[in-house]
């Protein structure tokens, strides 16, 4: 078997961990994205995961979210289903509830949530007292964007400062490649704003929107809760990316994509 197909089959097989959201520990967070309309493409992806899982393999593009999506999170929580979407099947109304909760949010320490795969269990309804709501336990599992260590991804250059690189993928921007991480011979330009890789001679740039190859270095986890419900305390953990991506573009075949294809 091949290294490829290898990773491919490590990135499927991963066992999952019950998460119970009844918790107060386990906190739900808004991660910023640069996709305009993110819920019209869940069913698009979910489909694109699940060709993934039957047919493993290399691609170039992991069905457009540079990789690192997986499926490993079983999750246990409370739906709550108000009147307006009695009218809906019970799976559907449940599926809807729990995307729109969960959809584009970071749980600590497990990843950035994409959308449900499938419904484990779900209890019968129980109508709230004086609010007309159906609450539903249920457990089911997401598809969970968390690359491993040494994963390598793709991505495009949203900016760049004499500190480093930033890198997007098409809804994650929050992946950061510092000027340690570059190649040696590497220098910032201050009149071009970029990154300039000088081999023979050759100046070489990281320009803007380049699409590049990098490899995951490290994570970092903030929590948003506050410690306080100071206002001050409330507007600084909004500014706090809640998860964060280190990249490294060190070795060869890494950077720009154009250099090696």
């Amino acid at each position: 078997m091949d290294n490829a197909s290898l990773i491919s089959r490590l990135q499927i097989k991963h066992a999952c961990k019950v998460i119970n959201l009844f918790e107060p520990q386990k906190r739900l967070a808004p991660v910023r994205t640069s996709l305009h309309n993110f819920q019209s493409k869940l069913s698009k992806w979910k489909v694109q995961w699940l060709y993934r899982c039957t047919y493993p393999g290399p691609t170039r593009h992991f069905f457009d979210l540079g990789g690192g999506a997986r499926l490993n999170t079983k999750i246990a929580d409370l739906v709550q289903i108000p009147p307006s979407q009695f009218e809906q099947h019970s799976r559907v109304a449940i599926e809807n509830n729990i995307n729109a909760k969960y959809s584009n949010r970071v749980i600590q320490k497990i990843g950035l949530c994409i959308c449900m795969y499938d419904l484990l269990w779900a209890s019968e309804g129980l109508i709230g007292h004086g609010n007309g709501l159906v609450n539903v336990n249920v457990e089911f599992r997401m598809i969970v964007f968390r690359p491993f260590k040494g994963e390598i991804l793709f991505g495009k250059i949203s900016s760049a400062s004499p500190e480093g690189l930033q890198i997007r993928t098409e809804f994650f921007e929050e992946i950061t490649v510092s000027y340690k991480e570059l190649p040696e011979n590497t220098e910032y330009d201050h009149n071009e704003a970029a990154w300039v890789w000088v081999v023979d001679e050759e100046r070489m740039h990281y320009d803007m929107n380049e699409m590049v190859r990098f490899q995951v270095l490290d994570e970092t986890w903030n929590d948003q809760a506050p410690e306080s419900g100071e206002q001050e305390a409330v507007e600084r953990a909004k500014k706090i990316s809640p998860y964060n991506i280190k990249g490294t573009m060190m070795k060869e075949g890494l950077g720009v994509c154009l250099w090696w294809d």
